[in-house]
């Protein structure tokens, strides 16, 4: 059995899309298709359950990419080190981030490492925290960016860094210029929030109730962006991770009030599906991010294989 077949079929069931995995091997979808059917006439089995939509892998063809999949893995870094230098699957490493990582230090850090490292890419997007968890778990990028990112079981998570919340508010408002704001302060105020099912709005409730102070929910949005622009228009105040106001600190058109109950952070994380091996540039670039340098090939104690 080739390679090329199996790297095919990983493909197709890694992206969910015959067209996709196709498009990733450079062969037509009619080809790809007809691979995957090849596989099911040798194995004597379905791999995709193709009675409904859209389309997913049954329990045999997900066994079947598993180990196809690690398969690969190994061989592909085999034949890195053979030839001394990168192969097509280690020259790009897909990320996946929140809207709210930090956008400038994200692109210096992207900058950097194609410095150190030209023959290698990052492919870099910024989704809502469901979609990355989704492209990772579905193996679509190899690494995800992700704020509170403990308690999710099928991946293995890198600790990256704290940021300080707190309190946003219109320059204008009666709390911008204080030093510090004591919880309680808040009680009642007009809040500009985030959507309910998102962990850091759970979070941030969880907060204010420890310390007995309920606030007025005017406004909830789905990212940090949309929060902040509401805030400057004066429709409340809200609480935010720090590095995420820098522009607008700038530009001040928005304050920024540290708590005085401290420890109230938001985790950031770097994530990989669990049992994934990752390759030397994505070890690499987890390296760069966590400690803002590369060092010798292949020895990245920041991300555990």
């Amino acid at each position: 059995m080739q390679i090329d077949t199996l790297n095919i079929y990983c493909d197709v069931i890694r992206l969910r899309s015959f067209s996709r995995g196709a498009e990733a091997n450079g062969v037509l979808q009619a080809a790809a298709s007809l691979t995957v059917q090849r596989l099911e006439k040798h194995l004597g089995v379905a791999l995709i359950d193709r009675s409904c939509r859209p389309w997913k892998p049954t329990r045999e063809g997900q066994l079947f990419y598993d180990g196809c999949r690690e398969m690969l893995e190994r061989y592909h870094e085999l034949e890195s080190k053979v030839r001394g230098r990168p192969v097509a699957a280690d020259t790009v490493v897909r990320v996946a981030a929140i809207y709210s990582a930090n956008l400038r230090a994200m692109s210096q850090s992207v900058r950097r490492f194609h410095e150190l490292r030209p023959r290698a890419r990052v492919e870099l997007e910024y989704l809502h925290p469901s979609r990355v968890y989704e492209r990772v778990l579905n193996e679509e990028v190899e690494l995800g960016i992700l704020s509170f990112p403990q308690g999710q079981r099928n991946l293995t998570v890198i600790p990256w860094r704290d940021e300080a919340m707190v309190v946003t508010c219109h320059p204008q408002h009666h709390l911008a210029g204080r030093a510090k704001v004591p919880v309680r302060q808040l009680a009642g105020e007009p809040f500009v929030g985030f959507d309910a099912e998102l962990v850091i709005r759970k979070q941030i409730d969880s907060f204010l109730r420890k310390h007995g102070v309920e606030v007025k929910v005017v406004l909830t949005f789905d990212n940090v962006e949309a929060v902040k622009r509401a805030v400057e228009v004066g429709a409340g105040i809200a609480i935010l991770p720090q590095p995420t106001l820098e522009h607008e600190l700038q530009a001040r058109t928005l304050a920024a009030i540290p708590l005085s109950a401290p420890g109230f952070v938001r985790p950031m994380g770097i994530v990989y599906r669990r049992g994934r091996r990752l390759y030397p540039n994505a070890r690499a670039f987890i390296e760069l991010l966590c400690n803002g340098f590369i060092g010798p090939p292949d020895k990245h104690p920041a991300a555990p294989t």
